[in-house]
């Protein structure tokens, strides 16, 4: 199969070509397209030394799969018009999650909802880790409403987010200055800040509204009540979510834990005696979404449960969701 990364060098499109090494994708040529200033680079990969090549639509002929991570201005300029050549065509951008012709998918949610597309969408980061856990307990007791606050790594605002986090924390640690900030809104090492895109008006960020208008979609719930808090915090990788649900039946700690356990993708991580549960530190690399703190919620009673996430932002959140459909997709097709 020839394969083509658009957005090969930034931290997503890496990803995209160590999982597609690791999950032995059927590649017959890798072709890594970027900027015109990557061009002439060449990558190790699992398919051998492979030269960057400069995007211009003439290069991405002939692909059988395109995965796309580039801006959604990127994505609005391209992506159709690669699906309409017959190419495969995954887009990690938010340009066209919410287009009522292009699947917004998680695998393990609705991957049906593929078919014989030629052109899905991949959800935020933040989405996907939430609902791979959230479907399970849906499908087992109903959901009525979902309040999350997200914990958000510094990779989640690409290489350049993680390159200012370092850098600033070594001009504070190293160098005894004070840290600076150009990618995020205010210094981050050190801090926490609960600003992550643009605000809206109606007071939250589109970040927080995207958790909401995806989780709707890709669940099939186009009415579920869902308020998210993001917040930057000044870790590497994975995102963590604090998440309240109420059911529309009855759950217990011990049936969720039980659904849970079984669902595809999610590992219960969750023995507090034995201060075991779901961290950064575990969930870094990991494909499985690690759920835990599970308990009841005192506030709606037996149709509630509080429990905690954390997630691989750049693998489940990005890169290995883009490769689970394009799997999906060459299964279809």
């Amino acid at each position: 199969m020839r394969v083509g990364v658009i957005g090969a060098t930034g931290a997503v499109g890496r990803e995209l070509v160590e999982v597609l090494g690791k999950r032995r994708f059927p590649v017959t040529k890798l072709r890594l397209l970027a900027s015109t200033r990557s061009a002439g680079t060449t990558l190790p990969t699992h398919f051998g030394e492979t030269t960057i090549a400069a995007f211009t639509p003439e290069a991405a002929r002939g692909l059988d799969l395109a995965l796309l991570a580039v801006s959604g201005d990127f994505a609005k300029a391209h992506a159709r018009a690669l699906a309409a050549q017959g190419v495969a065509v995954v887009d990690n951008s938010s340009a066209l999650r919410l287009d009522p012709d292009v699947p917004l998918v998680v695998p393990e949610v609705n991957a049906d909802a593929i078919g014989s597309h030629r052109l899905v969408a991949n959800p935020n980061c933040t989405t996907a880790i939430l609902v791979v856990a959230l479907e399970p307990l849906r499908r087992a007791f109903g959901l009525k409403r979902v309040i999350v606050s997200s914990y958000q790594a510094a990779s989640g605002a690409g290489a350049e987010g993680m390159a200012e986090l370092e850098r600033e924390t070594r001009r504070v640690l190293l160098e005894g200055g004070t840290a600076g900030h150009e990618v995020f809104a205010h210094p981050l090492p050190f801090n926490v800040i609960p600003h992550i895109d643009a605000f809206q008006p109606n007071g939250y960020t589109r970040e927080e509204m995207k958790v909401a208008w995806e989780s709707r979609k890709i669940m099939g719930l186009p009415d579920l009540l869902i308020s998210c808090t993001a917040v930057r915090i000044p870790t590497f990788r994975v995102h963590a979510e604090a998440v309240t649900i109420e059911t529309e039946r009855p759950v217990t700690p011990e049936a969720a834990r039980a659904v849970l356990a079984a669902a595809a993708g999610v590992k219960v991580v969750d023995d507090v005696a034995n201060r075991v549960y779901p961290m950064p530190l575990t969930a870094t690399g990991q494909d499985a979404v690690e759920v835990g703190r599970i308990r009841a919620n005192p506030v709606f009673g037996d149709h509630g449960l509080d429990l905690f996430l954390c997630g691989d932002q750049l693998l489940k959140g990005a890169a290995l969701n883009a490769v689970q459909i394009a799997e999906r997709m060459r299964l279809n097709g």
